[in-house]
């Protein structure tokens, strides 16, 4: 897709909605677009999508193999139809709970362009409207009002750079909280959502006027540093390593770092204990999850075999008749070692005969239950 300097933008009237994911935003739009002769196929995200309205987007041309000429939409803007026509689609539907395709075109035969005013400044008037009684005035208020929250979320993560794809999933999560969640602490962000970040939450948070020396974002940056180690294969990291690494890429000085650091073990995000002589921190969650591995390990250990004795130089030879497989000597080696241990690790790359060891394994050890 092109970057977003080299980005076209297309505006339109949505004619019909030929898709859209409640979860994702994911939508396919067929879109009736200035300087098009013909409607155009949208591709994009949006938390919430109908015919009738009007969009604004920036992305590229694609030309799909499948699906012929698309526009795939970057950042997608909907906002609330203008015309007469788009206002009855709109209404129509089905995203006003209460209006139908009948009702749209009542409404818009009744109050005209002013129909959208109407139900966001007076609606007790809708019941001048033919078969609209209190539950029906009710029920389009309530999701017109649901609607509205919903519009202004987006519009305040577009306003500070949030892209249309993230823009969905926040509000998607948080709801009506979106915005609050996001102006108190958008590193919140990285830990409550799949495929955001620290970066990205940084991002956001220096787009909103969050300071780079702010607590929150030590703090988070602290955790951020542990999630890369993870990441790494380690379970935590010496003090003295994190506090250069966090202060390194944070841009802090020492003292914040150290600050953040007690104020994490404080309230339990992260845990402190010593490995040999070296003070560690571990995030708190995978320091407990080593901690019960380590117990469950233990126990292993103190029990009995899983089955009684069996004699190995009878069992391979009987493993192998049974699977037409001559074993290779590491293979037998590791069976053998398995029919005599509590606990035992199997390791190696792709195509070294792990399956076979546990299959054979099992096997042995079924037959002697």
């Amino acid at each position: 897709m092109a970057d977003t300097a080299q980005a076209e933008v297309l505006s339109g009237l949505v004619e019909r909605v030929a898709f859209h994911s409640s979860g994702s935003g994911f939508c396919v739009l067929r879109v009736k677009a200035r300087g098009h002769r013909d409607a155009v196929t949208v591709v994009g995200n949006a938390a919430m999508i109908s015919a009738g309205e009007w969009v604004s987007a920036s992305g590229s041309w694609n030309n799909d193999r499948n699906h012929s000429l698309q526009f795939r939409a970057r950042f997608l803007k909907a906002s609330a139809p203008t015309t007469l026509e788009g206002m009855q689609k709109y209404l129509g539907s089905g995203m006003i709970r209460g209006i139908g395709p009948v009702y749209a075109e009542r409404l818009v035969r009744h109050f005209g362009k002013d129909v959208l005013d109407i139900i966001e400044a007076n609606p007790g008037r809708l019941r001048e409207v033919e078969g609209i009684g209190p539950v029906r005035a009710d029920k389009i208020t309530a999701s017109w009002s649901d609607q509205k929250i919903v519009r202004e979320i987006m519009v305040f993560l577009h306003q500070h750079g949030v892209g249309t794809a993230r823009a969905v999933r926040i509000c998607k999560t948080y709801g009506a909280d979106a915005v609050r969640v996001l102006s108190e602490n958008p590193y919140q962000l990285a830990k409550d959502i799949r495929g955001i970040g620290f970066r990205t939450a940084d991002t956001i948070a220096e787009k909103i006027g969050i300071e780079r020396t702010a607590m929150i974002r030590v703090r988070a940056g602290i955790t951020f540093a542990l999630s890369e180690a993870m990441g790494n294969g380690h379970c935590g990291l010496p003090r003295g390593e994190l506090h250069s690494l966090a202060g390194e890429f944070l841009d802090v000085p020492g003292a914040l770092v150290e600050t953040a650091m007690a104020l994490e073990l404080g309230e339990g995000n992260v845990t402190a204990d010593q490995v040999g002589d070296t003070d560690c921190i571990f995030l708190a969650g995978l320091y407990q999850a080593e901690r019960g591995i380590a117990s469950h390990m233990r126990r292993i250990i103190a029990g009995a075999l899983p089955w009684p004795s069996i004699d190995a130089d009878r069992a391979l030879p009987w493993i192998e008749e049974r699977t037409g497989l001559a074993l290779a000597s590491s293979q037998a080696e590791a069976i053998r070692l398995a029919l005599t241990s509590k606990v035992l690790i199997i390791t190696g790359g792709p195509g070294v005969g792990k399956t076979t060891i546990v299959n054979s394994i099992l096997r042995i050890g079924n037959i002697r239950k």
